[in-house]
């Protein structure tokens, strides 16, 4: 195999807590990380040549080491030893800091990836270890799914699959540095914490109203501020019909969880045309239950070519 192309998925939270500050100056975290059918599409092709060539879509996109991507690859060929050179392709459509982990996964995507176009077999434990290097989010994008996070994002616990459930993300037009975010905040002055336990609850009992009623992120109380239009797109999902609404991660996208398709496909429409918001999205949660029945086929059924999962 020369060539591979996989989705690296885009993430929201449910919820996002700090619970402690370390001596390093990293954060505590506990968060139920949440993967959702938003991709941007990474193609990864062996070349002759030594080295990383990555190439994107947008022109405003880096295409060197300033990319998480090109650091991926770069890490497998340290850490694997091999004299390999690779071109990778990304096409973009996860919106940049915007707290969904747009370029985690597409370094996930990465070292998934080049894992399979050079057989190195290494376990989903060593390319987790691999990509805590590069980020604290590139464990989970690998995994995906519906998890606890904690840590500084590194320790993961699956959870049950959150049911198929609608989103709509709205991107305003701001970007928000996660590092001035978690400099800005007081963990001694957080006003409210989100109730995890009773999100994991009904995660267990498959309620995506008693989900939607208790996601909360404390990152909301720094962002909001400086940058009050996240507010604005909160109240305005839920006034077109969302269960519930919130920032994900540092900001500055909002999500919106929604009971059916066209109720969605309503507001995306509102905040495209009413509200002349460039990025707006309606999409769906992400399962790997759903990839595995994807993945069942009768004997004699033969495959069929095209994207790949990480």
């Amino acid at each position: 195999m020369n060539s591979i192309i996989l989705k690296g998925r885009a993430k929201i939270n449910l919820t996002l807590d700090v619970v402690g500050k370390r001596e390093n100056g990293y954060h505590d975290l506990q968060m139920i990380m949440q993967s959702i059918n938003l991709y941007d599409t990474i193609q990864i092709r062996k070349t002759r040549t030594e080295g990383v060539r990555l190439t994107a879509n947008y022109s405003w996109l880096p295409t060197n080491e300033k990319n998480i991507a090109y650091r991926a690859a770069e890490l497998f060929f340290e850490e694997s030893g091999i004299r390999g050179g690779v071109a990778i392709e990304i096409t973009k459509r996860i919106p940049v800091a915007a707290g969904l982990a747009g370029g985690s996964t597409d370094a996930a995507a990465t070292l998934v990836g080049l894992n399979r176009l050079y057989e190195t077999y290494y376990s989903k434990q060593k390319l987790m270890e691999m990509g805590l290097k590069l980020g604290a989010d590139v464990p989970f994008c690998i995994l995906r799914g519906t998890m606890l996070a904690e840590g500084i994002g590194e320790e993961l616990t699956n959870l049950p699959s959150i049911p198929y459930t609608h989103v709509v993300i709205v991107k305003p037009p701001v970007s928000v540095s996660t590092a001035l975010v978690y400099k800005t905040l007081n963990i001694n002055t957080i006003k409210k914490h989100p109730n995890t336990e009773t999100v994991m609850q009904a995660l267990h009992q498959g309620d995506v109203q008693q989900i939607a009623q208790n996601m909360a992120n404390v990152l909301e109380e720094v962002t909001i501020p400086m940058h009050p239009i996240i507010d604005e797109i909160k109240q305005g999902l839920m006034a077109q019909g969302a269960i519930g609404a919130m920032m994900s991660g540092s900001g500055s996208a909002v999500f919106g969880l929604f009971n059916t398709k066209e109720a969605a496909q309503r507001a995306a429409k509102h905040f495209k045309v009413k509200c002349g918001m460039r990025e707006v999205y309606a999409t769906t949660t992400y399962s790997k239950l759903e990839r595995k029945k994807k993945r069942g086929r009768r004997k004699g059924d033969t495959p069929k070519r095209g994207v790949k999962e990480c």
